[in-house]
């Protein structure tokens, strides 16, 4: 429609932490260079930074340094302090800067943020939201390009999120930040300067619904963030070659929806998962074991994993650009699982 608002990625996380600070004065933000900090003057209120990749400048002119938080060089530090104060009435945005960097908070969000609520029997919520950056394809070295959210996902107690679109990064933003229980929600470092459609107005999306993108009745296609544009490329060819595709967007890994999967598996009889990050342990081999356990009846014919080499990720362009999955390998996937 002519009407319809197409704005960033970027902007569209930028704007569900703006009208949450807004809406709520117990939402604080945290991070590091997400205000400016030192770099500015505390009378000229102007954002320098805006983190890594500028999603917040703006933020700290319009709420101010006791909401926009800049934190030391110390993700074990400022993680602990965002899960301290999200059991003390506050709704805490944390900005890991890299999710390569979960190792170094991982004591505060896995066996402190993780377990609060089983420990206090559910009587103490922890009202944490971190966001963090993933994935590769911008040649920032193995340090600063992996795909973490199976080491999440492993752990009971924190729901894990991954919008692939404008529209769901937003919407499953705004959800994390209103609910009363941990989230990491995984952004795909690719996808900041990507466009859609997004509403002005404030909007949840349910974190644990994944989405049908692309109807088809020749085999299901399960991706993971911005695999679904590798995917949605790899079903253009295979329509050449007639063979129609079901695209399923995950959209979130904990609660993962299992029963959307297996009713198109149900159609289609076969299925490929399409995932950025390594293959041993990881979210595509999770989720074709449950295909297994529970699809089983449906299949037609083997399950197909697409994933990246099980290497650390190469800083060379050339090599990483090999070490990712592309929409060849999905459709030799597909057309594998097929045969």
């Amino acid at each position: 429609m002519s009407d319809e608002r197409i704005i960033s990625y970027s902007e569209a996380i930028r704007e569900a932490i703006m009208q949450e600070m807004e809406r709520d004065e117990n939402v604080v933000f945290l991070g590091q260079d997400i205000s400016g900090g030192g770099h500015r003057e505390k009378e000229n209120m102007t954002d320098t930074w805006g983190g890594s990749f500028g999603i917040s400048r703006g933020i700290s002119t319009r709420f101010g340094i006791e909401r926009v938080i800049d934190c030391p060089l110390s993700e074990a530090g400022y993680i602990g302090a965002a899960v301290a104060a999200s059991t003390a009435g506050l709704h805490v945005i944390a900005e890991l800067m890299f999710n390569d960097f979960l190792w170094l908070a991982g004591d505060q969000l896995f066996n402190g943020a993780a377990k609060i609520k089983y420990l206090s029997c559910g009587k103490q919520s922890c009202k944490l939201t971190i966001r963090t950056v993933t994935g590769a394809g911008l040649n920032a070295g193995m340090h600063h390009s992996q795909s973490l959210y199976a080491l999440a996902a492993h752990i009971p107690g924190i729901k894990i999120a991954i919008p692939s679109t404008p529209y769901d990064a937003k919407g499953l933003l705004v959800t994390a930040i209103r609910g009363d229980e941990p989230v990491i929600i995984f952004e795909n470092k690719t996808l900041y300067n990507t466009k859609g459609h997004v509403p002005e107005e404030s909007y949840e999306i349910p974190i644990g619904k994944a989405k049908i993108v692309k109807n088809g009745k020749d085999a299901t296609i399960v991706t993971i963030s911005r695999m679904l544009f590798i995917a949605l490329e790899a079903a253009d060819i295979l329509e050449k070659k007639g063979v129609f595709v079901e695209i399923i967007d995950c959209v979130s890994l904990v609660p993962l929806d299992e029963e959307t999967i297996i009713q198109s598996v149900s159609k289609t009889g076969h299925l490929v998962i399409v995932d950025e990050a390594t293959p041993r342990c990881g979210a595509a081999a999770d989720i074709a074991a449950m295909a297994a356990d529970k699809a089983i009846d449906y299949l037609d014919g083997p399950i197909k994993l697409v994933t990246s080499a099980h290497t650390p990720v190469p800083f060379s362009p050339v090599l990483e650009k090999i070490y990712m999955p592309d929409s060849i390998s999905v459709v030799n996937a597909v057309l594998n699982s097929l045969d």
